[in-house]
């Protein structure tokens, strides 16, 4: 039996952030130094969870933070998922985000436990730009270099995502266009959304889909080209079919309607939408001794709240009960 929601929509796929520490400060995410707030529990009690859920129908696993590759005991953890099997026997889709700082070193000991795919958050190309927008000097070489290695160990096509704000860093829309197209790696650009901890947003701060298509176009013709039925990014090639981009575009061409996700923040709570206002308990029915069943019912009554869709720039819109950093990517 299927995992599904009110809506009939299929869940799939579970994003679980492994911490909310992270080693870069991005200036449109963080207000200041603030580090976590929340615990990290054990790779342990998140392996129990994910079991759980897996046997509930989840088929994509995705490790994210926070910087995930900041918690010790990540690649172990990454093994113990590749062992796990869904309910038809296959093996999990693994994938990670991370904003690539650490990931040279760690690349081919990814491969080696199982990983299958990896998304690197990257905001510019150019030197200066990344140092001012992740207040972290010298980053930028270190993740360039975490993204030939990905490539070099196999866990190509590597997906690089940039969210882009008007005024900010809209300019390097065509240079991650030339990016794409130089290293062999698929950028996406992802509207930014009110998730940030300074609450800054406004429906003039996003670059939308068609704009960043009509720029891009400029420097060289797009072609559209299909995605999957759940898939948030809308596609595209270049015209001479070197270097594809995407757009996820969850303000001005939301996706909800096929949204396939629920996610499990670094202190164990059920969130099933980036927006929830709410949260549901699951690490704490864990500590008072509940049984896999009695995780499994609390994961389905959950999955049976989850919205129909967000309401971004609507008259009332509330922002969410936790930040990006705080969700998990």
């Amino acid at each position: 039996m299927p995992l599904l929601d009110k809506h009939g929509r299929t869940i799939v796929d579970l994003r679980i952030s492994v911490t909310d520490r992270c080693n870069y400060r991005c200036v449109y995410c963080r207000t200041g130094n603030d580090g976590a707030i929340f615990a990290d529990l054990s790779f342990a009690e998140y392996l129990r969870m994910v079991r759980v859920f897996v046997s509930l129908g989840i088929t994509k696993v995705r490790i994210t933070g926070g910087e995930p590759l900041l918690r010790h005991g990540v690649i172990d953890f990454v093994r113990e998922l590749a062992k796990l099997r869904t309910v038809d026997g296959e093996k999990l889709d693994l994938a990670i985000t991370t904003n690539g700082h650490l990931l040279a070193e760690m690349a081919q000991p990814l491969v080696d436990a199982g990983l299958n795919r990896i998304t690197v958050s990257m905001d510019a190309v150019d030197r200066d730009e990344f140092t001012r927008i992740t207040r972290v000097p010298n980053g930028y070489d270190s993740v360039l270099a975490g993204i030939r290695a990905a490539k070099r160990v196999g866990l190509a096509p590597v997906k690089v995502n940039c969210v882009l704000l008007r005024g900010f860093n809209d300019d390097q829309i065509v240079p991650f266009g030339r990016f794409a197209r130089e290293e062999g790696v698929v950028v996406r650009f992802i509207e930014f959304m009110p998730l940030e901890e300074d609450r800054v947003w406004t429906p003039q701060i996003v670059v939308p889909l068609a704009e960043v298509v009509e720029r891009m176009s400029a420097y060289m013709p797009l072609r559209q080209i299909d995605h999957g039925y759940s898939e948030t990014a809308r596609r595209y090639v270049f015209e001479d079919g070197v270097g594809e981009i995407g757009v996820i575009a969850p303000v001005s061409l939301p996706f909800c309607g096929q949204c396939s996700r629920i996610r499990l923040t670094s202190d164990g709570k059920i969130r099933t939408c980036l927006f929830s206002v709410r949260e549901h308990e699951l690490y704490t029915h864990m500590l008072r001794g509940a049984s896999d069943a009695e995780l499994a019912a609390a994961i389905e009554a959950a999955v049976a709240q989850k919205e129909a869709r967000h309401h971004i720039g609507e008259p009332g819109f509330v922002p969410p009960s936790r930040t990006m950093v705080h969700i998990g990517g």
